[in-house]
């Protein structure tokens, strides 16, 4: 984090070469000052023994134990010298739990001497069952001896630091290396600003490093845990500041719609009103579109809350300006489908240029990969000539052949499947930065938005607009009681009775480009028993048997795009009962005669899937039912995790129950390709106060001192936040 000599130190010449080597390939770990910011996971105290009956299956840890037994079996073994193998059992305990280790062949000498009942040690390696009974096999491990002038009570009582390892380094081996780079710590130049670290009463940054890696008692970790979380959460939020600081320098064209334009036209015509969220929104963008800096925006609201509609308006107000507006969206049938729900919402006055349009009307155009060439070359026409205000695509979009007449306002949909490099390929087909507005179909928390999207400003819907049906969610255990999915069978008959159509959602396509390796692995995995559920499988077995007599079809992401069309065209008009499909009908799609959804392995995706899935359907006036169908045992997480999902509607809640259950760099991973997580103790849930009070201070700095000229040690530590790869992250997002 700090580019100061000692910090930036190879590792090779402090540990040599083979500690080095291990230590970059496994840990991602090259200098000093990479190894003093690689913290423990967690301490154990040296008197005190690890529960071991809460140790994780297949994971690498390091426990400290207490000899139990040991025992040396002698066997016949063809491959051993004299015919005769050796086998040491030696069981551990917690003073409740048991766990047994096994050393094979030469490798039982050493641990025959040292392991003896009453000794006291850590151990390392990776968990697994044999007759049914935890074991690991071959550990690694390190007595715990006194050294001879501490007293018993100081040599209990000391932490030891337990750190994030590999089979091929382990955490001890850790510990000891950075005991021998520790005294560089006071040489780590400080990111905080003195006004921040003393009025928030932290310590200062070599202090933090000492007390982590070696505290003497837990509040020594409380304070360095403290400290080292501001540093994180602070830093990233400068980089954001300093980016929301230089985007407000830049220059737009101003947007204002004309009083009685296109917007009023639309807004005279549509059938019902719009909620007080929606309104509040459209002012908050409205506001952005009429300043002469491009507008950053986050729209994120509940799945059916209406966004699209928001979002079209900001696009008409666009066009009435004198702009055109471009909505790029993630997948084909996305932007088919939106294309298609614009034209339908906007009537008459999309059919600008055009015998019986309006006098206010503008052309809406589509644009995808795989239109023809006629089709493409009319539509890019349209574009250049300025005759489309407003064009729907997918990635299509940002080719280089693709030219705007004066590109005012770009929607991205859901932001985090587009590349960093799409999204600024479309910003520069303005003549000005065009003003930016982003949809989320999946609710965020707020720290998470601070924190993945802190360069935008944010606008919520969490009202629902006025006619939306609630959705009843139910988990069928198809294991324990299979009865429970016949039912679901006839509830979908039930609803098609009653005029109207239901999905069925599979994780996977099933045909045979599927990799038949990944099939037979998860066939396999104890846990998993078979691969998951397949569309084609599925679709098959329910029109020949619980659905036979029913209009079943099926959609996947392998289909030509214009199969797909005509598949959800056949669908929206009611030709189709029953749609079996991936989840590309997760977000967007949308039907309101389809009133049930049957999502099969529904354990298989995460929460925020299923809830964004859920949203399909309940989107007219019936009420819609959702059935998530598992194989899971009660009591196993995956279960509990549809239970949550069952249990609300509330998508800001789910999300967070999703982020806590998931580990951070996922959150921000997800943000976009080059933000590696830089998060190594801010956890971005439970932190929220931490990064609420890091984005003010962090604001009030950049707008001080926008180059940090005063901050040598910020800047600093900056650099090596925004490697190479973020720093394009943030510049172009």
């Amino acid at each position: 984090m700090d580019l100061v000599p000692a910090l930036e130190e190879p590792l090779k010449k402090v540990l040599g070469p083979p500690t080095a080597k291990v230590m970059a390939e496994h840990l991602g770990l090259h200098t000093v000052g990479d190894l003093l910011h690689h913290y423990p996971r967690r301490y154990e105290e040296r008197g005190q023994l690890t529960h071991l009956a809460d140790l994780p299956m297949d994971e690498h840890v390091t426990v400290v134990a207490m000899v139990a037994d040991a025992r040396l079996h002698t066997f016949a073994s063809s491959k051993a010298p004299r015919g005769k193998g050796q086998r040491l059992e030696v069981t551990i305990t917690d003073g409740n739990g048991r766990l047994q280790l096994v050393f094979f062949g030469n490798g039982v000498h050493k641990p025959h001497k040292e392991l003896l009942p009453g000794t006291r040690a850590l151990f390392a390696g990776k968990v697994s069952v044999f007759n049914r009974r935890l074991q690991l096999a071959h550990p690694a491990y390190e007595l715990l001896r006194g050294d001879a002038e501490e007293t018993v009570e100081t040599w209990a009582g000391a932490l030891i630091p337990l750190y994030p390892a590999t089979a091929k380094l382990e955490s001890w081996k850790i510990g000891k290396a950075i005991q021998l780079v520790l005294p560089s710590a006071q040489e780590a130049v400080d990111p905080l600003p003195d006004s921040l670290r003393e009025g928030r009463g932290l310590v200062s940054l070599p202090e933090a490093l000492l007390k982590i890696h070696r505290p003497h008692t837990k509040a020594d970790i409380d304070d360095a845990r403290t400290r080292l979380k501001w540093d994180e959460a602070f830093v990233l939020q400068v980089a954001l500041a300093r980016r929301r600081h230089a985007d407000a320098q830049l220059p737009a064209v101003a947007r204002k719609p004309k009083p009685d334009g296109l917007l009023s036209a639309f807004d005279d015509r549509l059938p019902f009103t719009l909620t007080e969220g929606q309104q509040k929104v459209s002012k908050e963008i409205f506001d952005d579109l009429a300043t002469e800096h491009p507008m950053h925006r986050l729209l994120q609201g509940e799945v059916g809350s209406g966004k699209t509609m928001v979002a079209l308006r900001a696009m008409l107000a666009t066009v009435d300006a004198g702009g055109q507006a471009a909505m790029l969206a993630p997948t084909e049938v996305l932007a088919q489908q939106h294309h298609r729900s614009v034209v339908e919402m906007m009537g008459e006055l999309a059919e600008g240029g055009m015998l019986g349009g309006s006098e206010h009307a503008t052309k809406v155009v589509l644009l995808t990969g795989s239109m023809g060439t006629a089709a493409r070359r009319q539509a890019l026409l349209d574009l250049v000539t300025g005759e489309a205000g407003i064009v729907i695509g997918t990635h299509a979009l940002i080719e280089d052949k693709v030219q705007f007449h004066d590109l005012g306002l770009v929607v991205v949909d859901e932001q985090h499947r587009f590349g960093v490099e799409q999204r600024d390929a479309l910003r520069g087909k303005g003549k000005q930065p065009p003003h930016l507005l982003v949809m989320t179909a999946t609710p965020i928390p707020r720290t998470v938005a601070m924190t993945v999207f802190g360069d935008l400003e944010t606008s919520v819907l969490d009202q629902l607009p006025a006619g939306r049906s609630p959705i009843a969610s139910h988990v069928v255990p198809a294991a324990d009681k299979p009865h429970f999915l016949a039912r679901a069978w006839e509830r979908v008959r039930e609803e098609v009775e009653n005029g109207h159509q239901a999905y069925v959602v599979c994780p996977r396509i099933g045909d045979d480009e599927d990799d038949p390796k990944k099939a037979r692995k998860s066939a396999e995995d104890e846990a998993e028993k078979r691969p998951p559920m397949a569309v084609l499988e599925v679709a098959d077995q329910l029109a020949k048997g619980p659905l036979n007599g029913l209009r079943v079809e099926v959609l996947h992401g392998r289909m030509h795009p214009d199969d797909k069309d005509a598949v959800m065209r056949r669908f929206a008009a009611g030709e189709t009962h029953v749609l079996v499909a991936t989840t590309v009908i997760e977000v967007g799609v949308n039907v309101p005669n389809a009133t049930a959804m049957v999502i099969m392995d529904a354990d298989r995706f995460g929460v925020s899937q299923l809830h964004q899935l859920r949203g399909r359907v309940g989107r007219g006036s019936a009420a819609g039912l959702c059935l998530l169908v598992t194989e899971m045992p009660e009591a196993s997480a995956a279960r509990q995790r549809l239970t949550a999902v069952a249990s609300t509607q509330d998508g800001f809640e789910l999300s967070r129950i999703d982020l806590e259950q998931r580990r951070e760099g996922d959150v921000l991973g997800q943000a976009q390709s080059g933000a590696r997580t830089s998060l190594k103790v801010l956890a971005v849930i439970e932190d929220e106060e931490v990064i609420a009070q890091a984005r003010e201070e962090a604001v009030a700095v950049v707008e001080a001192d926008p180059e940090l000229e005063n901050l040598p040690g910020l800047r600093t530590a900056l650099d090596a936040l925004l490697d190479e790869e973020r720093e394009q992250y943030l510049e172009k997002g």
